[in-house]
């Protein structure tokens, strides 16, 4: 080459490295200088390069992909809900209300998450505020079911926030109510604004530390880049400044290390646009200029936007998201947030919601022009057929949490019948129209851990057990296309491919090393197999106790 090599500062040899990199899809070895791969190949060839400084480390063979991103986070919300109220695993209504009961023992003040899942109760039923009020007597309770999207509230949260049954009802939301009028605790989408505005909102140093939580628990599974779809609700148009300041902050201190694209509420778009902002404005730690809206709620609330009515609500085809209740404003803040060279990421779940969105995004191209602009639907769960086509032809990415399948796989043939489920969660069918596949988790709705979303997208399991062979097996992938979504797809999603997604030389240095091959073992082992060490720009972020 005429010049020095460069120093080598780490490693890896004696594995089986998935590239992504279809010029050299495999190797054995991996040379990294500084923050990048400098270069692949066997082991002998890599150890040749090592310096005095180098550390190297014998892989024994083990399996490495590139780092995990996760496309679709909320991780303030991910980070607070590990020092949470723990409600997803309760079995019984009883076992809720005595989780919060100990909780407001230990704890002062709001007691706020918890992710309930009532599908999970003996009795499926939907808590109210009776069931918790005696024994919170003294603690504001303003708990989230696991799609985040329906709410508890105890009587002393209503009456801090003045709501009683003369509380008029909320466009987009739901405030529940008994047969007499009177709120029963639960308040579903637009509506729990009503409780969240009296929530103290968290200071931006409460934002950075629960931030600091959420990296230390992304890096104990391999996810080295994150998509921060921010705040939801109220609190996102109130708070967007304060985490944008929380993750500068840690920048600054040098405490941030995960890669984070952070999206900001679509109703604000004017405010980057003012200022000049383009989509992926930052550098490979923190990026901004993507926009997040929302379009219809969800299946678990009933809140997710049809085109036919629920199966075991027929009364009801859910209904749009409070933004899209007025269409052309919703539709204006699209196409203004487009004009000005921002990304729209758009909330999307039932088929109605999913059809209205891709025709907004067919008369946002008719008006603006064609150009890279890597529209995304957040979600893409329940697509019609003749809609699955569009996303290809409109270069839409789906951006897809697959674990939401096999959570919701126990009990949404109930909700919506036998024949819409062959169109939820349709990975394959997307796949092969040539759509790009971006995936992640939504954690805290979900779990963050990348190796269970792809156990997900490739047994598509239900958690119960129910369905050994799959719910809607046909739409099943490979785990080489799950791993793909997870890496290269994801990075597509945030104009990063070019800088991360695979390993090749140049490009970040970030990599997991997993303990077992999730290419070769049974599919039903994926979700066993542990991140043993995560490496985020050539420095080792996370190393697994008793792993060598």
């Amino acid at each position: 080459m005429g010049m020095t090599e460069p120093g080598i500062d780490l490693i890896l040899t004696g594995g089986r490295i998935w590239t992504e990199n279809p010029g050299q899809p495999e190797a054995e070895a991996i040379a990294i200088s500084g923050r990048h791969v400098f270069r692949l190949g066997s082991s002998v060839e890599i150890s040749a390069l090592k310096g005095t400084g180098t550390r190297v480390v014998d892989l024994q063979g083990r399996r490495v992909v590139p780092g995990f991103n996760d496309a679709h986070v909320h991780f303030y919300y991910g980070g607070a809900s590990l020092a949470s109220v723990q409600l997803r695993n309760a079995k019984s209504k009883e076992e809720f209300r005595d989780r919060i009961a100990e909780f407001a023992r230990r704890k002062g003040e709001w007691i706020q998450l918890g992710e309930w899942d009532p599908q999970a109760w003996k009795t499926p039923i939907l808590p109210t505020h009776e069931l918790i009020d005696d024994v919170t007597p003294d603690h504001p309770v303003f708990v989230n079911r696991v799609d985040g999207h329906t709410m508890l509230a105890n009587a002393l949260a209503m009456r801090l926030a003045g709501v009683d049954r003369h509380t008029q009802d909320v466009p987009g939301g739901v405030i529940g109510r008994d047969a007499q009028g009177n709120p029963t605790g639960i308040f579903i989408d637009a509506a729990k604004g009503l409780i969240e505005r009296v929530i103290p909102a968290p200071t931006t140093q409460q934002i950075a530390g629960a931030l600091l939580e959420a990296q230390k628990h992304a890096f104990r599974f391999g996810v080295t880049s994150i998509q921060d779809m921010g705040f939801v609700g109220h609190r996102a148009t109130e708070s967007a400044g304060d985490l944008l300041r929380a993750y500068q902050l840690l920048q600054k201190r040098g405490e941030l290390k995960i890669r984070t694209s952070l999206h900001t509420p679509l109703p604000q778009w004017k405010k980057l646009a003012n200022l000049g902002v383009l989509a992926s404005f930052g550098n490979d730690t923190l990026q901004i200029g993507g926009l997040k809206g929302f379009s219809d709620g969800s299946l678990g609330s009933s809140t997710a936007w049809f085109l036919e009515p629920y199966a075991d609500n027929p009364q009801s085809c859910g209904g749009p998201s409070d933004e899209l209740t007025n269409p052309d404003e919703m539709f204006g803040n699209m196409l203004g947030g487009d004009a000005a060279g921002l990304q729209l990421a758009i909330h999307a779940i039932g088929d109605r919601a999913n059809r209205i969105i891709l025709d907004f995004f067919e008369r946002i191209e008719r008006s603006n022009g064609m150009h890279d602009r890597r529209s995304r639907i957040e979600h893409a769960q329940h697509v019609q057929e003749p809609d699955i086509a569009r996303f290809s032809k409109l270069r839409v990415v789906a951006s897809m949490q697959p674990y939401h399948c096999i959570d919701d796989g126990r009990w949404a043939c109930g909700r919506i019948g036998k024949e819409r489920a062959k169109g939820a969660w349709a990975f394959r069918s997307l796949l092969e129209a040539g759509t790009t596949l971006a995936f992640g988790s939504d954690w805290c709705v979900a779990p963050i851990d990348p190796l269970t979303g792809i156990y997900a997208a490739v047994t598509r399991r239900p958690i119960d057990g129910s369905h050994p062979a799959g719910w809607v097996p046909e739409q099943k992938i490979s785990v080489q296309d799950a791993v793909h979504a997870y890496t290269v797809g994801s990075a597509c999603a945030s104009f990063q491919d070019h800088i991360k997604g695979s390993l090749e030389t140049g490009k970040l240095a970030d990599l997991v090393v997993l303990s077992r091959d999730i290419f070769t073992i049974e599919p039903a082992q994926i979700a066993d197999t542990k991140t043993d060490i995560t490496i985020l720009g050539g420095e080792i972020v996370y190393q697994r106790e008793g792993s060598t």
